[in-house]
């Protein structure tokens, strides 16, 4: 049990020494390099796909703000998923100011992935950008991402920065800080270690090609964008992250909400890796074990944490065997440790994400606890995913809803 209960605790602790040391070589040897913006040989039709389902309150600002994009060739795409409010209404008014701007409508729901596919298949672009429909595409992002594909014909993909746009609550404001100190510094160091888990939906690129390669995105899966990410580095294609591309989005602001998106993130996670099991039983695919053994070590993290919290629950109530008693799991100098870890990946985050985003400051007094704060929420929704991914259907669409974003 000892042994049991030492895993519990250096393995996020070690997790987030690999995370800083990662982000920290990522930023020296990739990030600094370029101060100024990336010199493009040519400028390529870009295809900006937005796939929408009930998105009257954001949708008109999303394609408008596309107008401030310095990357003068693109063209727009939104494709509506069988919305029930006005989202198809405005779409067309939109369409009578934006020339470059196409709708494709869907009857039915029919998920994300089904209709990023219908928007690709309609697109002219050699490269596609997808951004979600509550998302500010910074007006240098498509300069950035494009610079990937032309600096390397193996790269498949690159995902972008997403950043917090509504920050008026205590729960808008912690998620400022995990999109710096968390996400944004486990893509740099996946980044610097070959692989990345999984690109963000809110703001992706692709190379068309290696979409038509990897088969388009899978209609099934709860999170079509890791689901794509695993294709795309299984079948030979580059993913790269780009710290420069920002993206400005609307969070959950209300425990529900948040517990609903993370669940489902969860839930997405556990589909890949129970669907690429069988992948990694092969040498030619070896090269994704490490991010594949990272996650599932992290699964088993989450029930060796909720079998010590019943451990130390039983022996209140039940004589328990030398070997299983957990007498206490309230932290004594180890929690000094955690602590001192959690303010320098904490300095470190904001560093890093403060010289996109110097306003990210103002919240920094929310943010002190919250890499810890992140295993428990990861251990609770895991708890929650994994049965869901187990049980779920193959063969049924994903479909989605219009998340929580806080805009009420």
């Amino acid at each position: 049990m000892e042994y049991v209960l030492d895993f519990v605790f250096y393995y996020p602790l070690m997790m987030s020494f690999v995370w800083m040391s990662g982000t920290l070589i990522f930023f020296f040897f990739r990030e600094k390099k370029f101060v100024g913006g990336p010199e493009l040989k040519e400028h390529p039709l870009v295809s900006i796909l937005i796939p929408c389902h009930n998105e009257e309150e954001c949708i008109k600002d999303t394609i408008e703000y596309l107008n401030y994009q310095t990357y003068p060739n693109i063209e727009i795409i939104a494709v509506d998923d069988a919305s029930r409010d006005r989202t198809f209404e405005i779409l067309t008014q939109l369409q009578r100011s934006h020339r470059n701007l196409r709708v494709v409508r869907m009857m039915s729901n029919q998920g994300k992935g089904t209709g990023l596919n219908m928007a690709a298949m309609a697109c002219n672009g050699e490269y596609i950008v997808g951004i979600d429909a509550d998302a500010l595409l910074d007006p240098r992002a498509v300069e950035w991402l494009v610079w990937h594909f032309q600096s390397s014909p193996r790269v498949g993909a690159v995902t972008g920065n997403p950043k917090v746009r509504n920050r008026t609550t205590l729960m808008a404001k912690i998620q400022v800080g995990e999109y710096s100190t968390i996400i944004g510094m486990i893509k740099r160091t996946q980044r610097v270690l070959g692989k990345v888990y999984t690109v963000s939906g809110v703001v992706v690129a692709f190379r068309k090609k290696a979409l038509l390669d990897a088969g388009w995105w899978s209609n099934n899966m709860v999170t079509e964008d890791i689901d794509i990410s695993w294709k795309l580095q299984l079948d030979r294609w580059d993913v790269r992250y780009e710290a420069r591309a920002l993206c400005w989005i609307y969070v959950p602001e209300t425990i529900a909400g948040i517990c609903k998106q993370r669940i489902r993130w969860a839930q997405g996670g556990n589909e890949v890796l129970l669907k690429y099991l069988p992948k990694m039983l092969s040498w030619k695919d070896r090269r994704m074990w490490p991010l594949y053994l990272e996650y599932a070590t992290s699964v088993v993290w989450c029930y060796l944490f909720a079998g010590t919290i019943l451990l130390w629950m039983l022996h209140f109530f039940v004589q328990m065997p030398e070997s299983l008693l957990v007498k206490s799991i309230m932290p004594g100098w180890t929690g000094i440790i955690l602590a001192m870890t959690c303010m320098v990946q904490l300095s470190i985050g904001v560093v890093m994400d403060s010289r996109y985003d110097p306003s990210m400051r103002k919240v920094v007094p929310y943010l002190i606890w919250y890499p810890a704060i992140y295993w428990i929420v990861t251990w609770l929704t895991t708890m929650v995913a994994l049965p869901r991914a187990i049980l779920k259907k193959r063969t049924e669409l994903a479909v989605w809803e219009s998340p929580d974003r806080g805009l009420k």
